[in-house]
């Protein structure tokens, strides 16, 4: 395991994944994570690399030849080198080789960074496409679970999203794992959501960004404790938490990427959401979790 910290805060991060393991407040203790329970949800906080949520029938054609991709591609399941590291930083890299050659056809380089300040925890993505000719296309998101509730004197149904800024959000539907753009709704993101598992009975709740400046904030007026992800750039936001298995967890998820529309045509080029990245270019993308 790695450790980054300063006096805010003790994170814990490991190789496997490149996968966040704890966000401490490095004074009170307290643990802000979700410690990945196997009988509820197995994960702390995967990175969804190169697609994010699932493909129709598991699988997706590029240049003719078909591809088999689970949900939430490979890059959680992989071993990162460590690349960069400080006592207050972190950055792990994944290149592609025979293995992910079978299954993803292009030539990557995956940063992963981590860096603590003052009560932060910036989360950075680079992809860079190292092939000398051709366009690469890929998705990439992150899935960390947030620990609710956040102290023991509080419960589960205590606590509420908070929207910044207070405007109405466009929500997009599931249809089983897939989206459905034709039933998008306006959400009343002008006011905060009581969170209750019964809000998870239809999956996740996705909403449209835009690349737009937005914060998402899981809070209660019962501690003064509470967890915000600042988004500068995602297009999307999945809110999820595990039904109708309950669990004390509520993940708050940035992606550059979405599952696949339930008309898909499974062409990986004609994906909804997708990046296109020309030869020798990187994408920069990045989040900030700020805990109190």
């Amino acid at each position: 395991m790695i450790q980054i910290a300063n006096e805010f805060l003790t994170v814990t991060l490991s190789p496997k994944g490149a996968e966040l393991q704890s966000i401490k407040g490095a004074v009170s203790g307290l643990e802000y994570l979700w410690q990945a329970d196997p009988d509820v949800w197995g994960r702390h906080a995967p990175v969804l690399f190169p697609f994010v949520g699932r493909s129709k029938a598991d699988q997706y054609t590029y240049n003719g030849q078909t591809y088999p991709m689970g949900q939430h591609g490979f890059a959680r399941d992989r071993e990162f080198s460590i690349e960069e590291q400080s006592d207050h930083a972190v950055t792990f890299l994944l290149k592609a080789d025979a293995d992910s050659r079978a299954v993803y056809p292009f030539e990557f380089e995956l940063r992963v960074s981590y860096r603590v300040h003052d009560m932060h925890l910036t989360v950075g993505y680079d992809v860079r496409n190292v092939a000398p000719s051709g366009p690469m296309y890929f998705s990439i998101g992150g899935h960390p679970g947030f620990k609710v509730p956040l102290t023991d004197d509080t419960q589960f149904e205590d606590y509420f999203l908070d929207y910044r800024p207070q405007k109405s959000r466009v929500k997009i539907p599931l249809q089983g794992a897939f989206i459905n753009l034709n039933d998008r709704t306006l959400a009343p993101t002008d006011v905060a959501t009581d969170i209750n598992h019964q809000l998870f009975k239809n999956d996740a709740l996705i909403y449209e960004l835009k690349g737009q400046a937005n914060e998402f904030s899981i809070r209660s007026e019962k501690t003064d404790h509470s967890v915000t992800m600042k988004l500068a750039g995602a297009p999307f936001i999945g809110v999820w938490s595990p039904y109708p298995t309950e669990g004390n967890l509520v993940c708050l998820e940035p992606w550059w990427g979405i599952a696949d529309t339930v008309d898909a045509s499974g062409e990986l080029s004609e994906k909804f959401g997708v990046n296109e990245l020309a030869a020798g270019e990187t994408f920069n993308a990045s989040y900030e979790i700020t805990v109190r």
